[in-house]
């Protein structure tokens, strides 16, 4: 949590909604994905295991989409 957030803090705002959003996002969607590797190598409940599978595969998801309109928006730049 501490990483995820230091992240994003370090997010320097250009103004535009859109950007900032989602620069502040993808370091949001990678603290849950931190969490998530952290529980699969400690919990032994299928359904959390489960849950924080999926939760890692639809945030790196997120973060391809994320990085791919940031592109769209900002060539260059990220």
């Amino acid at each position: 949590m501490i990483k995820m957030h230091k992240a994003m803090e370090s997010v320097q705002y250009t103004g535009n909604n859109d950007i900032d959003f989602l620069r502040m996002m993808i370091p949001h969607h990678q603290g849950a994905i931190d969490m998530a590797e952290i529980i699969l190598k400690t919990t032994h409940n299928k359904e959390v295991k489960n849950l924080a599978q999926g939760i890692i595969t639809d945030q790196r998801n997120e973060i391809e989409i994320m990085k791919q309109l940031l592109e769209q928006l900002q060539p260059g730049k990220q």
